[in-house]
C-alpha cells in the first residue's frame, strides 16, 4: 500500500482539479489517492500550469514524491530520446522508494 494513503488530507480538492491526465488519475484511484495534501494542491497545479523551477519544503510523509512526480510523468514523453529528469535522493532506500512510486503513478502512461 503506498504511503499516501495513510496520510491526513489537508484540502479537499480532487486529482481531477489539479489538471492530472486522466491515466494519472486511474492510477492514482487504485492506490486509494483521492485527496491531495497542502504541499501537493500547491505544488501540482503551479507545476502543470507554468512549469517553473519550484522549490517546495514540506515534513517528511507529506507527500513531496507526488507534489514534484505526477507533474514529470504528465509531461513525460518517451518519443523523446533524452534526460528528461534527474531526482537526487539521499540515501539508496528513498531513491527505491520514490522509483516504486513513480512506477504506481505512471501504470497506465503510454
Amino acid at each position: 500500500m503506498s504511503y499516501l494513503c495513510a496520510l491526513k488530507f489537508i484540502k479537499l480538492q480532487t486529482s481531477k482539479e489539479l489538471g492530472l491526465d486522466e491515466d494519472i488519475i486511474k492510477a492514482l484511484d487504485d492506490i486509494g489517492f483521492s485527496h491531495p495534501t497542502e504541499i501537493q494542491s500547491k505544488a501540482i497545479p503551479t507545476l502543470i500550469e507554468k512549469k517553473p523551477d519550484f522549490i517546495g519544503l514540506a515534513q517528511t510523509g507529506t507527500g513531496k514524491t507526488a507534489a514534484f512526480g505526477l507533474p514529470l510523468i504528465q509531461f513525460f514523453d518517451s518519443k523523446v530520446d533524452k534526460l528528461f529528469a534527474l531526482i537526487l535522493a539521499p540515501t539508496r532506500e528513498l531513491a527505491q522508494q520514490i522509483a516504486k512510486e513513480f512506477e504506481n503513478f505512471s501504470k497506465y502512461k503510454k
